[in-house]
């Protein structure tokens, strides 16, 4: 469903309230050092919440892009979207919503990339441009396994990415600024994530 081509002001301030909490419980939880011990119940009640708010929206107006909100607020949708992890079936309902509204100029391209590859790395699946990082066997941030890995930076430069080993380097910088570093027993870190994802609804058993 297209937008309105009206912006719908309380609706956008309704989304960019719904990201800054989500914000400001995940600043809260990096200064205790509780976010990274798994999934942290009081971010994954804030995620919950707004992913309740959001399915709605989606039911209402389809994907609230950039006429109806704002680019803030379009980007305030799509943060609380990729954070509903727990909601396979949201974020693979509003996959095409989103690809649609980039089509359209309504929504970044980025965006709908990104999304995509938050899907398929829950999925288990290659990502298609290397977004989505977590701590590998070598004890390492990295994306994985990608599809058609020589031809990833083309695909990045296509959405507006940098060359993967810049955002990779980016990405490292910041777990060590916020105190996540890789966990002590790997295979039993990617055995609990496997197990999780199955359990949300990601992974046939």
């Amino acid at each position: 469903m297209r937008g309105t081509g009206r912006m719908n002001e309380t609706l956008r301030d309704e989304l960019l309230e719904m990201a800054r909490r989500d914000r400001e419980v995940r600043a809260e939880l990096v200064a205790s050092g509780e976010l990274f011990g798994g999934y942290e119940p009081r971010m994954a009640r804030v995620h919950e919440r707004n992913a309740r708010r959001l399915r709605r929206i989606l039911e209402s107006v389809g994907w609230p892009g950039t006429d109806l909100v704002g680019p803030d607020g379009a980007e305030a949708a799509w943060i609380v979207l990729q954070h509903a992890i727990a909601e396979p079936d949201l974020l693979r309902r509003a996959l095409p919503l989103l690809q649609a509204a980039a089509r359209e100029g309504r929504a970044s391209p980025l965006h709908a990339a990104m999304l995509e590859d938050r899907i398929r790395f829950f999925e288990g699946r290659p990502q298609r441009y290397g977004t989505q990082f977590d701590w590998d066997a070598e004890r390492k941030l990295s994306p994985g396994e990608v599809e058609d890995p020589h031809a990833l930076d083309e695909r990045r430069h296509a959405v507006g990415l940098p060359p993967l080993a810049e955002q990779m380097e980016e990405a490292r910088l910041r777990a060590t600024a916020e105190g996540d570093g890789p966990p002590t027993d790997y295979e039993a870190y990617a055995r609990a994530r496997d197990e999780w994802a199955a359990s949300a609804g990601w992974r046939a058993d």
